[in-house]
Formats: C-alpha cells, sequence, structure tokens
C-alpha cells in the first residue's frame, strides 16, 4: 500500500485517520535500485550554485524560471537570487523573510515559499505557504508590491496579461494586477473532503485561464471578469471510500494549437478541445506531475514514476518504461532527443524519445530532485533540495 502520508491534505477528517499514515502496518512500495544501462549520450554538469537552504523534505514545487537573460531561483526560506543566463553570475538577491517580516510575515514562521517563480512582465512573482505573493524588479531584485491570497500558494503564479493569477490551496483562483497587486476578482471551486496536498498552476491564453479543480475537472476562467466560461469533468469520482474517489487536477493543462491535455490523479488522461471543453479521447492513467510533448508524442510519469509515451492524437500508448519505478520522479521535459527525468537520489536520466530506453545519466546532487527540470536553449536546469540550481549540458 503506498504511504498517502507524503502526499495527502486532509479536511475534515479525525486526526486518528491521520496518525494512522504513520502506522508501521502501511507498507512502502518498493523502490527500484538503478542498474547499468548502455550510454550512448554523457549529460555533463557545466554551472552550478548555492541558493539558501533548499526546500529540505517540504512539499515544493520550486523551480527555476529564466527570462530577460536571467535565471531566477528561491529556497524555501526565502532567497530569491538573479544569475545571467550565460555566465551564471549573481545579478542580485533579496531576502523575501526580511523584506516581509515586519508586516505580511509577522505573524508566520518565514517565508515557506512553495509556489514557484514566475517571470514575466519586467517582474518575478513568487509565492508562499502563508498566502503572501510578491512581486519583484527583474532588474534590482527590489520589492514592488505583495498581497495575501486566500490559501496556500503550491503552484507558480500564471500571469495574462495585465494579470497575475494564483491557484490556491482553499480551491481558489484569485487575480490582480500586475504592476500593483490590486485585486481583480476571485473564482471559487468547492473542494473534496479529501484531496491532494497542492495545486496545479493556470495556462494562459486568448483571454482565458485554463485550471485543473480537485475535484476531477478543468475549468476556463475568463480573464477580465473571472467568470467560468466552460467546467469539464475529465474524471467522475468513483468507489467506496474518499481515496478511491480522489481525482485532483494536479498539474498546469498542457496548451497544444485548439486542443489541450490534463490528467488527473487515480483517473484519465484526456485530450479536450480548447474552445469548449468537449473531450476528443479519455485514456486509463493517475498522475500529479505536468506533462511534456514533442511532436505528436505525450509524455507522462504516473503516480508511482512509470514513464509513458502516448500518441497526442488518439491518446495510443507507444511505450512505456518502469525502470523507475517508485524512484519519486520529477515531471518529464522534452530535451533535444530525450525525455529528462530526475530521481529522488539526484539522478538526472535521459530517455529515448523513440522507445523509452534509458541511454543517458548523470548524478547531480545526492540530496535529490523533486522538481520539473528547466529547458533554456541547448541548457537543462535543475534545482535540489539541498538548495543547489545546477546546469547540464549534451557535449
Amino acid at each position: 500500500m503506498k504511504s498517502w502520508c507524503k502526499t495527502l491534505l486532509a479536511c475534515g477528517m479525525s486526526i486518528g485517520m491521520l496518525s494512522a499514515c504513520s502506522s508501521s502496518d502501511v507498507e512502502e512500495e518498493p523502490i527500484t535500485p538503478l542498474s547499468e544501462i548502455e550510454a550512448s549520450v554523457f549529460p555533463e554538469v557545466t554551472w552550478s550554485a548555492n541558493v539558501g537552504s533548499g526546500v529540505g523534505d517540504y512539499y515544493s514545487r520550486l523551480r527555476p524560471a529564466a527570462r530577460y537573460d536571467k535565471l531566477f531561483v528561491a529556497d524555501r526560506y526565502g532567497k530569491v537570487e538573479a544569475f545571467d543566463e550565460v555566465t551564471g553570475e549573481r545579478v542580485w538577491e533579496n531576502d523575501f523573510s526580511s523584506a516581509f517580516r515586519d508586516n505580511a510575515l509577522a505573524k508566520n514562521k518565514g517565508a515557506r515559499l512553495a509556489g514557484g517563480v514566475t517571470a514575466a512582465r519586467n517582474k518575478i512573482f513568487v509565492g508562499g505557504e502563508s498566502g503572501l505573493l510578491a512581486a519583484f524588479d527583474e532588474a534590482t531584485g527590489e520589492a514592488v508590491w505583495h498581497v495575501i491570497a486566500g490559501g496556500e500558494l503550491l503552484s507558480a503564479p500564471t500571469v495574462g496579461e495585465d494579470v497575475v493569477v494564483v491557484n490556491t490551496g482553499a480551491g481558489t483562483l484569485e487575480a490582480f494586477d500586475v504592476d500593483d497587486g490590486s485585486l481583480q476578482w476571485v473564482y471559487e471551486n468547492q473542494l473534496p473532503t479529501l484531496t491532494l496536498r497542492g495545486t496545479g498552476a493556470a495556462s494562459y491564453e486568448a483571454g482565458g485561464f485554463f485550471v485543473g479543480t480537485a475535484d476531477g475537472k478543468i475549468a476556463v476562467v475568463i480573464k477580465n471578469n473571472g467568470q467560468a466560461a466552460w467546467e469539464q469533468a475529465i474524471y467522475t469520482p468513483a468507489g467506496g471510500n474518499e481515496f478511491s474517489r480522489m481525482a485532483d487536477v494536479d498539474m498546469k493543462p498542457l496548451l497544444v494549437g485548439e486542443n489541450l491535455y490534463a490528467v488527473s490523479y487515480n483517473g484519465n488522461l484526456v485530450s479536450m478541445e480548447m474552445r469548449t471543453g468537449r473531450i476528443v479521447w479519455s485514456r486509463s492513467y493517475s498522475s500529479f506531475h505536468e506533462l511534456a510533448y514533442s511532436g505528436a508524442s505525450l509524455f507522462v510519469v504516473d503516480d508511482h514514476s512509470r514513464v509513458y509515451s502516448v500518441d497526442r492524437r488518439n491518446g495510443l500508448e507507444l511505450w512505456n518504461n518502469a525502470e523507475l519505478a517508485n524512484r519519486s520522479l520529477t515531471a518529464a521535459v522534452s530535451f533535444k532527443d530525450y525525455v529528462v527525468v530526475g530521481d529522488f537520489e539526484g539522478y538526472l536520466h535521459f530517455l529515448n524519445k523513440s522507445d523509452g530506453k534509458i541511454v543517458g545519466r548523470v548524478e547531480v546532487d545526492s540530496s535529490g530532485l523533486y522538481s520539473q527540470p528547466l529547458v533554456v536553449n541547448d541548457n537543462l536546469y535543475v534545482q535540489t533540495r539541498g538548495g543547489k540550481v545546477i546546469r547540464v549540458t549534451l557535449p
């Protein structure tokens, strides 16, 4: 039986039931040991820097963001730093906890950043478990504005033109003016009794924010007024208990052309028409990770760390790889001819896009990898639990 303690947030359930998660009766599924591979690609670490103290063992989706020829990185405890993307030189740094200690964080135990880093509109947006959303000047690192949202911020903010939205742990999508932080609207969604700990970021396209919900839906919310244009369930919860009925869409909907792709926990991978929400095809997969794609292929990492390639035109499975099962893989990214995932021991694995075979591997940091790698031109950037940001390239 899978250990729920690491991933679940219970609402309205007894403390006794939650504490049972730590019982010795709960069996962890075996972690697949690494086996020898026939390597044909040899990734190298070409640059690294320390950014604060990392995220430790806490749940986090912090990952770097790249824009304005800079790489922006944050740690859980409030360090926010910018590096020249070409040279790796530190451009500026700020301390989130110190900047807001006397006001927004006066009653909180530090920044507890978890909501990702987003670079847009000449600003850097960062959020945390306290609900604090802050905007920094991208050139200087100076704080521009801050607000307290209506719930925890556990995924990256999303900017759509003059609005930045956050998907909160309280089930609300909240929109703020990018220039001054003034509240524009709030879209509310009712939370089920039991959900995964986490939220997916919204995607923005053509005047609408596309967002997954904790009850297994995709909604598109109109930027100008915060009203839903449509909502569509991608999985209908079923089962005799709250665990089996969990159907969170805890990932950022992937928008490609006229379609969007999304996957739910305990549920389905779907292709939908972006304009109407009509489901084009649906296949049974369970995941809380971001999707990646290349050409006609979707790449999915499921909740047991198995990696799949699926034809995005019809949902047919092209290949699967279970050699890294239960290694707490990150979401996948498409990088050149490879699908790349990281694991809990700090290895990056390179899988051939055509057949899923592992053809390369590099250990970057033993503290472990937890968030989706970032592709910037010919470079891969990863953030480690121990506080390093690392650049990996292929010779």
